[in-house]
C-alpha cells in the first residue's frame, strides 16, 4: 500500500484574495439573477429597485478589481 504524502498542502496554490472575491461577486450576481428569475415567474411581481442595487454593489465592485489588475499590470510592465 501506499500512503499519501502527509505534507499535501505545501504544493496546493492559494487564489490571491481578488481572484477569489472575483469569484464571489460573480457567484452573488449569478444566484441573484436566478432567483430574481423564478420569483419573478412565479409571483409576476419584479423587484426593479432591489436589483439594481444588487448589480450597482457587485458590478462596481468587479469593475474597481478589474482596474486594480490591471493598474498592477502596466506598473509591473512598466518597471
Amino acid at each position: 500500500m501506499r500512503r499519501a504524502p502527509q505534507n499535501s498542502n505545501i504544493n496546493k496554490k492559494k487564489l490571491p484574495a481578488l481572484d477569489r472575491y472575483v469569484i464571489f461577486s460573480m457567484t452573488v450576481m449569478l444566484t441573484y439573477s436566478l432567483a430574481e428569475f423564478v420569483v419573478s415567474t412565479l409571483t409576476g411581481v419584479s423587484h426593479d429597485t432591489l436589483t439594481t442595487c444588487i448589480y450597482a454593489a457587485f458590478g462596481g465592485e468587479l469593475f474597481m478589481l478589474c482596474m486594480i489588475k490591471r493598474l498592477k499590470l502596466r506598473k509591473g510592465e512598466s518597471e
